[in-house]
């Protein structure tokens, strides 16, 4: 079995589709040999920020001299992205040896790709022993695959309504589902949360006899600067890679978590880790410029928190635009009406496209979606040549492609030529 083979046989593990639970992986693990044993992990979950947090977390820890095991996901291009070491992605025969190795116990306990992607994850980081692991949830957090681990902390970055349909249609229930990552003993760090977010998560840390770190006790907010204060170290002047506040937020929740929890106190090596994150962990798709005059603008805001934290930077610049035209595509399963009532209002153009993706929403399901609000939407059947066509107009106008990962994905595939 090649690596072709190797992953049709995961990718074709879609079809179980999203399976919540840990019984199958609990099983699984156990006869790989616990890798999730033997990691000194720092796991987090949330609404949005996730996926950035556990970057610049990385990206600190690779400052400090460590060897960093980073889990995320979905993957954009390479379903390698998904698994690196200190920005070396997870070997082709690695992946191989694995499917080959463990093909009768995968079709045993029926397990899913998550599944399957997560313990090879956590069995490639034990193998290379490396000195932490940052593991990013995927749905949730109580029933997810990733949610074995003892963490040495637990990050949650925010909380919003999303995946109602699996994790609760409330703060309080979509909270408890992701607070279930929390585990005796461990240090927990949230970021800017609901106050019904929090009273649920002080109340399982206490449960838990857990220290709780919340991030406005550590920052002062001024205009769009961000300053940090812990006993530890005091950050103040810091270079941000990633555009917006909100990604400053991020890059502080992941200085606190890292200085509390190892008790670390260089400012610069903080600073260097948030600088070079983009360099250290390949961070893509959050505000990223594919290209400038005109832009194009990849953003991977997938919810209507994202996309409100998105406009709260695009706003900044807008204006300047001559045309604003927007390509959308999202999961069915997303708040599609208030996403695209919200977004309407800063572009002249709105695409609307399907992403090739079992839970994606088809263009008929977001046309539906908001009926109701007389959108002028167009239906983009050809990305590409949407993005040639701006790129061959006027050097003022911007294109947003924004939306799911995945949509992020599909077209940065094309564009490098691979299928």
């Amino acid at each position: 079995m090649n690596l072709e083979q190797s992953l049709n046989k995961l990718f074709s593990l879609h079809t179980f589709g999203i399976k919540l639970g840990l019984d199958n992986i609990k099983k699984f693990l156990n006869e790989i040999g616990n890798p999730e044993k033997k990691l000194k992990a720092f796991h987090l979950a949330g609404s949005n920020g996730k996926g950035s947090t556990s970057s610049f977390i990385a990206s600190i820890l690779m400052e400090m001299g460590f060897k960093v095991g980073l889990y995320t996901s979905p993957h954009f291009v390479r379903f390698n992205e998904r698994i690196m070491i200190n920005n070396h992605e997870i070997p082709d025969d690695y992946i191989s040896r694995f499917i080959i190795e463990h093909e009768k116990h995968i079709d045993e306990f029926q397990l899913t790709f998550f599944e399957v992607t997560t313990a090879m994850a956590f069995k490639y980081f034990a193998d290379k022993k490396v000195d932490f692991a940052v593991i990013e949830t995927g749905l949730g957090g109580r029933l997810d695959a990733t949610n074995v681990l003892n963490p040495l902390a637990v990050v949650i970055t925010s909380i919003s309504l999303e995946h109602t349909n699996v994790l609760g249609t409330t703060i309080p229930e979509i909270a408890f589902e992701k607070a279930a990552i929390i585990k005796p003993g461990a240090k927990v760090f949230i970021g800017r949360l609901p106050e019904q977010a929090e009273i649920l998560i002080e109340s399982k840390t206490n449960a838990n006899n857990c220290e709780l770190f919340e991030l406005d006790d550590y920052i002062n907010i001024k205009d769009d600067t961000i300053e940090l204060y812990t006993e530890e170290i005091e950050l103040d002047d810091w270079s941000m890679p990633l555009r917006g506040i909100y990604q400053k937020f991020n890059a502080a929740l992941a200085a606190l978590t890292v200085t509390k929890t190892l008790d670390y106190n260089n400012p610069r090596v903080i600073c260097h880790g948030i600088k070079n994150v983009i360099k250290n962990t390949n961070i893509q798709g959050r505000y990223e410029f594919y290209r400038t005059k005109p832009d194009i603008i990849f953003d991977s805001a997938h919810n209507l928190a994202g996309v409100e934290n998105f406009l709260s930077e695009f706003k900044k610049h807008s204006k300047n635009y001559s045309r604003r035209i927007l390509l959308f595509g999202v999961m069915k399963d997303k708040s599609i009406r208030e996403m695209l009532k919200t977004l309407n209002e800063e572009f002249e153009e709105i695409y609307i496209t399907h992403i090739n993706y079992e839970r994606a929403a088809s263009t008929d399901n977001i046309i539906e979606a908001v009926k109701d609000l007389n959108l002028d939407l167009k239906i983009c059947s050809d990305k590409l040549a949407l993005i040639s066509e701006v790129e061959k107009g006027n050097p003022a106008n911007c294109l947003v492609v924004l939306g799911s990962m995945y949509l992020l994905g599909e077209i940065k595939s094309e564009l490098s030529g691979k299928t």
